[in-house]
Parts: structure tokens; sequence; C-alpha cells
């Protein structure tokens, strides 16, 4: 499909502006004259791919609140995630900072001693800075939040629900608590990771679905992703529900409300991997006084933008040590740039059933994306590869030659891919080897070998260090930690992050 005719459809910005203006009839949040420093809520989904939203196109998944949050605000088509796994995603958003830099770049990770992360920044500003839901991150010094609904701070390691239920009446505790001081809140929800049993699958009938083309049609995969949209409704409920608390707080006009989706669904070729399935985010922001209702900006920029955007937001100065950079201009509608590249890691070392070692690096520009394989002599491997779900593909491609290619591409890699993006939105013929590519193989690489050296990043030899940042360093870093109050639960999200 060519990538002009497949943003025309999943920008859809006529029938956005329609939306827009029946929902702002029907559904405006109550504006003030506030003249204070606004409020932020960043409501974080949990393995969402960016193309499973009404509001980018997809004509199945029904999700009404995003796609009414779209129409009240701007779409940031362009926006990425640094990495296609949960906590390194988080530590990003929350630090500025890059994943090997931060030193979370494997899953399950911990920072380096002395990251500052938004309760570091924001505080200062005068704003109370809270977070409900999942955590993912640490140690707990880095990550001061206030936790909403919990006596003790963080969650009871011996509380089996406590990473699966949100507290949604503490979120809207924090939202009215204190109408004269502004506030960040960090709503991170858990949906629609796997397993997908959350939400009415039965609303999505398996054989009435469209699949995106880089899936394999067989009856497992046709029943997941009708459990997943049944999941991803759910979160819309969800989203619903904490738009509706601040519709209701009497400050809509000047709470800026960022959604993200976070990286892709852990169906092959989304989470795990640098393709954008796995890392470009639905990013939507919603602030009534400042950004035009059913807007697009398609911007590049990344997660560990939006904590430098903020501290603009609450008049503090951009602070040059962290990598991220404000995108406030971009909202306002005043800029339509931030970045000429975006990038991303994967550090498969340490994830559950995953390889010794499968690093990957990518650098992204408006058009081109190259990934850089670290080793790919070895096989690529992780909980997806084992399911049933993909040994159906595997059997489908004895006899199929596109099931097989599928399936061979998911877990064996050449050293370097390069997509068109224009062209190949879902990135399924690499041109790396095209002599007519290779002034853009040399650029790309070029600004990817950069962005390592600056990050620190040494490749494999990075990659073998990974266990370092997880696993007993994490848990000996935890012990050190304390007891305190603010002591995040990442026992019980590693169980549900894999």
């Amino acid at each position: 499909m060519n990538r002009r005719r497949f943003l025309q459809q999943v920008a859809a910005p006529a029938a956005l502006m329609l939306f827009a203006n029946n929902a702002l009839a029907q559904t405006t949040p109550q504006k003030t004259a506030n003249t204070a420093k606004p409020n932020i809520v960043v409501m974080i989904a949990d393995d969402l791919t960016y193309s499973d939203l009404g509001c980018w196109g997809n004509k199945d998944v029904k999700t009404p609140n995003l796609d009414r949050l779209a129409a009240q605000g701007m779409r940031l088509t362009s926006c990425y995630t640094t990495a296609p796994v949960c906590s390194p995603t988080r530590q990003a958003l929350y630090t500025g900072l890059y994943p090997v830099r931060s030193g979370a770049y494997p899953n399950h990770a911990i920072v380096k001693p002395g990251v500052k992360s938004l309760p570091h920044y924001l505080k200062p500003l005068g704003y109370r800075v809270g977070l409900v839901g999942k955590q993912h991150y640490g140690p707990a010094e880095n990550f001061p939040f206030e936790y909403p609904g919990q006596d003790g701070g963080a969650e009871d390691e011996e509380n089996e629900n406590a990473e699966k239920d949100l507290n949604y009446g503490a979120a809207e505790q924090f939202i009215n608590r204190d109408k004269k001081q502004p506030y960040l809140l960090v709503v991170a929800a858990h949906e629609p990771h796997s397993p997908w049993n959350k939400g009415d699958a039965s609303v999505y009938k398996p054989a009435d679905l469209k699949l995106p083309p880089y899936l394999v049609d067989t009856p497992l995969t046709r029943r997941a992703l009708s459990n997943y949209y049944g999941e991803v409704t759910y979160l819309d409920q969800q989203v619903g529900r904490v738009m509706d608390f601040v519709d209701k707080s009497g400050q809509a006009d000047n709470t800026l409300f960022l959604f993200v989706s976070e990286q892709g669904s852990s169906l092959p070729h989304g989470k795990w991997t640098l393709y954008d399935v796995g890392i470009r985010s639905a990013t939507i922001a919603r602030w009534p006084a400042k950004i035009k209702a059913g807007s697009t900006s398609n911007a590049l920029c990344q997660y560990i933008d939006f904590l430098p955007t903020f501290m603009e937001m609450g008049g503090g100065k951009a602070d040059t040590n962290i990598d991220g950079r404000s995108i406030l201009k971009v909202l306002t509608g005043e800029s339509t740039k931030a970045r000429d590249y975006v990038f991303a890691e994967e550090t498969s070392r340490g994830i559950i059933a995953g390889p010794e070692a499968y690093g990957i690096r990518a650098v992204a520009d408006d058009r081109w994306k190259y990934i850089l394989n670290l080793n790919s002599d070895a096989e690529f491997m992780n909980t997806e590869t084992r399911t049933p779900r993909f040994q159906s593909w595997v059997k489908k491609g004895e006899t199929d030659a596109f099931a097989r290619e599928q399936a061979q591409r998911y877990k064996v890699r050449p050293a370097v891919e390069l997509y068109d993006l224009q062209n190949d939105p879902f990135e399924m013929k690499n041109i790396a080897d095209q002599p007519d590519q290779k002034a853009n193989l040399t650029r790309l690489r070029s600004a990817l070998d950069g962005w390592m050296k600056q990050q620190g990043d040494e490749g494999v030899k990075t990659e073998m260090e990974a266990k370092e940042h997880q696993g007993s360093g994490q848990a000996k870093r935890r012990a050190g930690a304390g007891a305190g109050a603010n002591r995040p639960n990442r026992q019980r999200a590693n169980a549900n992050a894999n």
C-alpha cells in the first residue's frame, strides 16, 4: 500500500473534524478562566499496537472514548517509544533518557544511581506528582512518586491483585484533592497486555475480522485478535472514566490529557521488535486551552520528549543533561518539526524464554527505517514463538509461502534491514540489498553509530552486560532501598510484564 494513501486512510481528517464538532457539542469539558500552571494526566496503555484504534483507521475495533479524545485534541502520528518492552519504555518516559544511558535497557531493569525522574523535576515547580497502576521501574529513590490510595506507598508484594486492579477511585481523588496546586498524575493501565482475558471478546467474531498484513491467517490468530480487541475496548472504557474525572473537575480546559499506547501487542512483529508495529505509539494529546481539536501532527518525537515538555509547561528550564527535548510548540501548533531522527533499542537478553543475546538497534527519519541486528546469526525467540498460535503459523507454512516467510522472518533476520515507510508502512519488504539505497544506508548508519557512541552503547558488549541491570543485581538494589513508603513492587510488575 502506498504510504500516502495509508496515512490518508488512518488520518481521516474530515471524519475527525466532524466527530470533533459532534463530540464537543455533546461532551465539551468544563472550561475555566484558570491562568495557573496546567495540570497533566498521562495515561499509559500496556502493549497496544498503534494502529489498533478506531481513530487510527482500524474499522474493526471499537474505541469510542479514544476516538473522542482524538476529536478533542491532537494525534501525534510519528511518536515513537525508545524500546519495544515495558520497563525501558516507561523509565525513558519518566527520566527523559534513552535506555542504555539511564541503565534501564533490558526489560525488568532499574536505572543507574543518581538518575532523576518526573517527581524530581516537577515537584520543585510546585506540582503534586502521583502514579496509580503499573510501575515496573526502580530503584525507589529514583522514582519518588506519590501513590494515591496506598497507605504504605507502593503495592503490597503479597497482594496477588495489586498489579492487576488499578485503583481508579484513587485517581479521581488525586485529581480533585487540591484545586489550588497543579498536579501531574500517571495512570498506568494493565491493558491490553496478554493473556487478553478482560472485556467482551464476543463482540469481535473471529471470522469477521480483517487481519493486518503482517499476521498469518489461522484460526488461532483470529481467536487471539478477537480476545485482544475485546481488551482494547475494555481499556477504552477505562480511558473514558479518567476523561470524565478530568472533565468533571472543573479544570479540564487547563489540563493536558496525554494518552500513549506503549509498545505494540505481543502478536508477532510487534512487541520485542523495532518495526513500527513494535515501537510507533498511538499518542493523543488534549489540552483545550492550547491544542486545536481534531488536529494531527506528523512531527517525529519520542517518549523521552514528554518530560522536558512537562517542565516547560510548568515554567521550568530545559535540562541539558537529559536526551529529550520539549515538543510544546508542536502541541500548540507553533511548529511542525521536533526531530530529524528517532532511535530505539531492543535487548532480548533476559526476556522470558528469550535468546542468550539478540540485540537490535534502529534509527528512522520521516521516511526510512534502518535496523541493525547485532547477533543475526542467532535465532530470535520469546514467549510468543512457543505459543500454539505461532506454531500454527509454522504448520501452515508447510504448504503456504506467505506463512512460511512470516514465521521465518520473525525468528531469523539479516544483519541489516532497511524499509521505505512511505510505501511499506508495515515493513514487509527489506530493501537493504538494493544498489540504489547505498546513500540511505550510509547516512542512517552514520546517524545510528553517532547515537550509540553518545549513549555509551557498545553493541554486543553492552548486550552481554544486560543482566547486571536486572535479576539479582536488581534485587540487591531493592534490598538496599529498604522498605520505604515509596518502594515500588517490581516483583509483581515483572510477573505480569514479559
